[in-house]
């Protein structure tokens, strides 16, 4: 399951969206109805999950963690109780609610869909933008990496 594309929406003013046709496609050819969302843990955006992903992912956290070191715990309840899971109504369309749109630094109803591999982030367009380095920074840094001694 891939996710590709770069989607400007908009919420309605109950904090609904429609989730864009494309991404809507990938979802129904893997057989992924209920999806999870949570604000991403390293920058000011939402993170949707097909469900199948979200398990994947939880059980990979859950495998770097002793669930009886307290602060161990406290990483895995913080990390849960920011997550809502939801299945798209026939429209298409899904609630995000005030909570995450405050998280995720989503005041107006603007927003964009970024497809991000296994996973859909969400963002307000501001932060979108001052999250995104200029082309040549973005050149620099992927050759930097890409010629790591930990690239392919």
């Amino acid at each position: 399951m891939r996710f590709l594309g770069n989607i400007e929406a908009k919420t309605d003013a109950k904090g609904r969206a429609f989730l864009p046709a494309v991404f809507r496609k990938v979802l129904q050819a893997s057989g992924e109805e209920r999806l999870v969302v949570r604000k991403d843990v390293f920058q000011k955006c939402l993170v949707l999950y097909p469900e199948s992903v979200w398990n994947v992912r939880l059980d990979m956290l859950k495998a770097n963690l002793n669930l009886w070191k307290p602060a161990h715990m406290q990483m895995l309840r913080q990390f849960m109780q920011g997550a809502e899971t939801f299945t798209l109504d026939g429209n298409g369309r899904f609630l995000l609610s005030k909570q995450l749109l405050k998280a995720a630094g989503i005041a107006g109803q603007d927003i964009q869909f970024i497809g991000m591999d296994d996973v859909i982030e969400i963002w307000a367009p501001q932060q979108l933008e001052s999250n995104t380095l200029s082309d040549e920074a973005f050149g620099e840094e992927f050759e930097r990496i890409m010629n790591s001694d930990n690239a392919l």
